[in-house]
């Protein structure tokens, strides 16, 4: 049975779409009507969510892991220094790119683009750390109960809505057989039809995953 990762799969979906935003900012014809303001609302929601990611961090993995492997801890409290200054130099690019005048778009564009690759530079060896220092300290010095628990107490307290935003942006950036292993379990848990919760759960999926996640699920296409 597989170790209990706290960290793994909501990684590599941040990994995903961080990358995905990067290539779609940079890309983006800023001359057009409100696309000023929808790039720089892209940017803002994701320094939102990375810090409401770090908030559950603090609440449900970290607080064991001070108790555990202090010196772990505190690395990760050092990281959060320079990710703090990357996320506010990144908010105040977007913040001003609306109201940036049209033939100085172009290079307020590409600050942005770059203050967005500070974030993601940051934001990799952050994750780096936890994935190889703080998760290794967590396997020796907590039992899989005490992960167990962990990661119980955090789904226990996202609301239905909450869930389902977490499984849209986790899924895409995920390996066939650990996104139909965490699909098959919520199927197996709803209380709807499972055709209704497989397609929620899977709508942020391409048709080539939807498909293989299907047969995966032993679920015939339709």
């Amino acid at each position: 049975m597989p170790k209990i990762d706290l960290y793994r799969n909501v990684h590599m979906g941040q990994r995903a779409r961080l990358f995905t935003l990067a290539v779609e900012l940079g890309a983006a014809d800023i001359t057009q009507a409100g696309a000023a303001v929808e790039q720089a609302d892209r940017c803002l929601a994701m320094t939102q969510e990375l810090r409401e990611h770090a908030d559950h961090e603090d609440t449900y993995i970290h607080q064991l892991l001070r108790e555990r492997a202090p010196e772990a801890a505190d690395a990760l409290e050092a990281e959060h220094i320079r990710l703090d200054a990357a996320f506010a130099a990144l908010d105040d690019r977007a913040r001003a790119l609306p109201g940036t005048p049209a033939d100085a778009l172009p290079e307020a564009q590409h600050a942005l683009y770059m203050a967005l690759g500070e974030v993601i530079s940051a934001y990799l060896a952050h994750l780096h750390l936890e994935e190889t220092v703080a998760m290794p300290a967590l396997w020796q010095f907590a039992g899989e109960k005490e992960l167990g628990a962990v990661m119980a107490a955090f789904h226990s307290s996202r609301t239905p809505e909450e869930a389902l935003t977490d499984l849209h942006r986790m899924l895409p950036a995920l390996p066939p057989a650990p996104r139909a292993a965490i699909v098959r379990e919520v199927v197996r848990n709803a209380p709807g039809p499972a055709e209704q919760t497989l397609a929620t759960v899977s709508a942020t999926l391409s048709p080539e995953q939807r498909y293989r996640l299907r047969h995966d699920l032993g679920m015939a296409s339709v």
